[in-house]
């Protein structure tokens, strides 16, 4: 006769949890069929409340809905629910690959679509396309990367939400876009057509050591509708109403932190044609700041 074991009743919980999280149906009316800025706003608002005790208690429950890791956090102590979004890594919880010929990961990620762009055309997920010009929002930047090569990184929430250098070189560009906040989860790339384009975004153009033209583009979503960079004092959120086109001419080396999101979200990453994706690189791999995600040419 079977005999349940005592973890197994401990365990039941959270296994009735992931499936729930999991029923890609519920997940995305819960996710998108709501007032998604008004939420996101809300939730902004809610997680700069300064109360230790209050931290303590939205990161609980937090916790019940998500695998929240901060042993490699520099703080586990918050005085607010944003500080631990937001938060900094302990000094070498990560490795940057030293090599050059090496670009690394900008952040913390799961990989979803990457390949090599076709005629100016990829896609968020299997059967749903969108195009360079759209996603760059008519930016000369697009022609960079016809037949280049991208990468598609998902920042879970629970995940470390900073972004870094991938190599050594300046960046030069800043452009916002404004638009949506549909998450940005699976269950919603694989049913709202062109979707990245659609959501708030900022292309940030790099020149990397060669003269490579390297472009991130840190994708908002739901509850995340901001970006912070290090090279600009202003936050790119919602409620940003200009300039659109910033000019800055900042140095970095390869692991510098560029910025971070105020929740989780996405980066795509683009390299001229001649780069080539890091053998592990593959849709549904995890991935770690600094570990190699493209090869250069």
């Amino acid at each position: 006769m079977a005999v349940n074991h005592p973890f197994d009743d401990a365990r039941a919980p959270r296994r009735r949890r992931d499936r729930w999280l999991q029923h890609e149906d519920l997940n995305f009316v819960l996710t998108n069929r709501v007032p998604r800025a008004a939420l996101t706003h809300l939730v902004g608002w809610f997680s700069r409340i300064e109360c230790e005790w209050l931290a303590r208690l939205s990161i609980a429950v937090w916790r019940q809905f998500t695998e929240l890791d901060l042993s490699d956090a520099r703080e586990t102590r918050f005085r607010s629910l944003h500080a631990c979004f937001t938060r900094a890594l302990k000094p070498g919880a990560r490795t940057v690959d030293a090599d050059p010929r090496v670009l690394a990961s900008p952040c913390d990620a799961i990989v979803g679509a990457c390949g090599t762009v076709r005629d100016g055309q990829l896609f968020q997920a299997k059967g749903m396309p969108y195009t360079l010009d759209d996603l760059f929002a008519g930016s000369p930047l697009a022609a960079h990367y016809r037949d280049g090569t991208w990468a598609t990184l998902r920042l879970t929430s629970a995940m470390y939400h900073r972004f870094h250098a991938p190599h050594d070189g300046r960046l030069e560009h800043v452009t916002y876009v404004s638009g949506e906040v549909f998450n940005v989860n699976p269950a919603a790339l694989a049913r709202i057509p062109r979707l990245f384009c659609r959501n708030e975004r900022a292309l940030l153009k790099t020149t990397i050591a060669g003269g490579h033209v390297v472009t991130l583009v840190p994708v908002a979503a739901i509850l995340v509708a901001s970006i912070r960079l290090h090279a600009l004092d202003v936050r790119l959120h919602l409620k940003y109403r200009g300039p659109n086109e910033i000019a800055c001419d900042v140095p970095f080396a390869k692991g510098d932190e560029l910025g971070w999101f105020e929740h989780g979200s996405t980066i795509l990453v683009f390299a001229p044609r001649g780069f080539t994706l890091a053998p592990a690189i593959a849709p549904g791999a995890r991935i770690r700041m600094g570990q190699a995600l493209m090869r250069l040419p």
